[in-house]
């Protein structure tokens, strides 16, 4: 409160998130000058920087690798604007989520040897794939990866592989997305190219403007928004409030929203769920193209072909999603003491597997895999969301070692896998004993940190306002949680989808208008809709715009009734 002038429930919730008083300054005003790390810190970053400057210098044919979500692209995007802005070409590869599969493969590595790549640099990708590399070095090509994923404890053989989660790494940055990671690198070119003398003739890109692109991979990839990784993500978010990269300014109209000051809510449930929706229904390198164009035009056709991909997209994802819960809750499986949901379907689209385990992961508080399987090859493609306390990218690679997985990978809290249909029960009884022990510390790590107890009359636009200063949110740094105690639900409404709309009314008559997601048929959305008093219930914050009257909402995450006992 004294050293930064803050009001005492601010405070309280900085000191709360572990920020101590001279780091205070660096959290609620994060600068690269402070934070950035020295590229140097990094395994292979300098032999990675040499090897694109080498190939740049020599005018040989450079590709860029990516995968297909939205850090993906946001990494293609980054390397294709500094090539650009260093006179060369950067043609980019998006593998076929359908056809191709994740990551790299020999067919890819065959494909691009064959347009006459001399180097190719995977983003988002390729730090497991250690066969496939192996091939694309046997038929002579030079490749370098850059990724953030999980790796085994042997790396790819090839002229570097750059991952601050790389077994010996120690550049303390495991929390970057692969956009972040890439940001270091053009950090590490600007410099191996200076020594060069590469800047004699023309300027040094100034990789602050492409910030906005770092911050998208962070955000969409649930990274932790601490330290560097803040930094990047909050003056990211700063330089995508100008909307100067075509590309997101073309999807932000495509989506019906408005200019102005970028939130983490545009890259993350705006901008995020459309770029990503090329790569699960449609065509797999739109977003990568979109957020690399400097064409307006160009940039307006792909917002709007993402834009119809990603309402096409809500229709298959609702109908996995139901079809997934009806199954799962149909034999217990939700609520039988395992620590692992597996739940697989004929033809459940590959490409909305994912969001329909994170809705499940949610709902039932427990890991959930959710497997598409292709019943003319009997071949299954999964995706699953995890719980925090356990490592699901950790397990699906011990699968993959232990042979029950045909391929598989990710990181903590998301993993993807390919397993044939007869192996799929020995998939779940394999992690569901490889995560028996994470489940207890899961289970104590299962609550909700408050970060202020408040009356429904003090759920100001004011309290809002001066919480948003601990912005971007994002895991490890959690969007503020406010709870109320002894309030009663008044004029309650279920909405479409599920939702319940309502007043919450304190012992001295102030209220808050309130809403909850997804919750009709849940115990907490059923104490909103009878009008249950005295509840204590926690949520969110959300600024009411509506009509510019400047409000706030809050937005319920859970209800309880103190007089009822478990």
């Amino acid at each position: 409160m004294q050293s930064e002038g803050l009001e005492e429930p601010l405070a309280r919730a900085l000191a709360a998130r572990g920020v101590a008083a001279d780091q205070a300054a660096d959290f609620l005003r994060p600068t690269l000058k402070a934070l950035f790390p020295d590229p140097s810190s990094f395994m292979d970053m300098d032999a990675a920087a040499k090897a694109i400057v080498d190939a740049i210098v020599a005018d040989q044919s450079i590709h860029v690798f990516a995968d297909y979500d939205v850090d993906g692209a946001s990494s293609a995007a980054l390397l294709v604007r500094w090539f650009r802005a260093v006179g060369a070409d950067l043609p980019i590869y998006v593998p076929d989520r359908l056809t191709e599969g994740y990551g790299p493969s020999a067919k890819a590595f065959e494909t691009l040897k064959a347009r006459g790549a001399h180097l190719v640099v995977t983003v988002d990708c390729g730090a497991a794939a250690n066969e496939a590399i192996a091939h694309g070095c046997a038929i002579g090509l030079k490749i370098v990866v850059i990724d953030h994923h999980m790796m085994r404890e042997q790396p790819p053989q090839c002229l570097a592989v750059v991952n601050p989660n790389r077994p010996g790494d120690t550049s303390g940055q495991g929390n970057l997305a692969a956009a972040g990671v890439v940001f270091v690198l053009l950090a590490a070119l600007n410099r191996e190219a200076r020594g060069r003398g590469l800047f004699t003739v023309r300027p040094q890109p100034d990789i602050r403007q492409w910030l906005d692109l770092a911050a998208m991979g962070a955000i969409c990839d649930v990274t932790g928004l601490t330290g560097f990784n803040r930094a990047l993500t909050g003056l990211g978010l700063k330089v995508m409030s100008d909307w100067g990269n075509p590309g997101l300014r073309a999807l932000l109209a495509a989506a019906g929203a408005e200019p102005g000051p970028a939130k983490s809510n545009h890259a993350g449930f705006i901008l995020g769920p459309r770029i990503n929706a090329g790569g699960r229904i449609g065509k797999s390198d739109l977003g990568a193209r979109l957020l690399s164009t400097d064409d307006p035009r160009e940039a307006e056709q792909i917002a709007l072909e993402l834009d119809a991909l990603n309402i096409a997209r809500r229709e298959v994802e609702r109908d996995v999603t139901e079809q997934a819960i009806r199954r799962v809750e149909a034999t217990g499986a939700h609520m039988d003491g395992s620590a692992v949901v597996v739940v697989a379907g004929e033809d459940w689209h590959p490409g909305v597997v994912g969001i329909a385990a994170g809705r499940m992961r949610e709902r039932w508080r427990k890991p959930v895999i959710v497997i598409g399987i292709d019943a003319i090859n009997g071949i299954g493609k999964g995706s699953g969301r995890s719980q925090p306390g356990m490592n699901l990218g950790r397990a699906v690679q011990a699968a993959w070692e232990a042979g029950v997985l045909l391929a598989g990978g990710g990181h903590a809290m998301a993993a993807g896998l390919t397993v044939r249909a007869d192996m799929i029960d020995t998939l779940r009884t394999f992690l569901n004993d490889r995560m028996a022990e994470e489940q207890a510390d899961a289970v104590l790590l299962d609550w909700v940190e408050v970060d202020a107890l408040i009356e429904p009359g003090g759920a100001t636009r004011g309290l809002f306002e001066d919480f948003e200063q601990l912005a971007p949110f994002g895991p490890a740094n959690p969007e503020p949680l406010f709870a109320l105690h002894g309030v009663q639900a008044r004029e309650p409404v279920q909405m479409n989808g599920g939702h319940v709309r309502c007043r919450l009314v304190g012992a001295d008559g102030a209220s808050v208008k309130a809403i909850m997601w997804r919750c009709a048929d849940l115990p907490a959305g059923q104490a909103l809709l009878m009008g249950q008093g005295g509840l204590s219930v926690v949520g969110r914050l959300k600024a009411d715009d509506w009509n510019g009257r400047k409000g706030a909402q809050f937005e319920i995450e859970d209800v309880a009734d103190p007089r009822m006992t478990n």
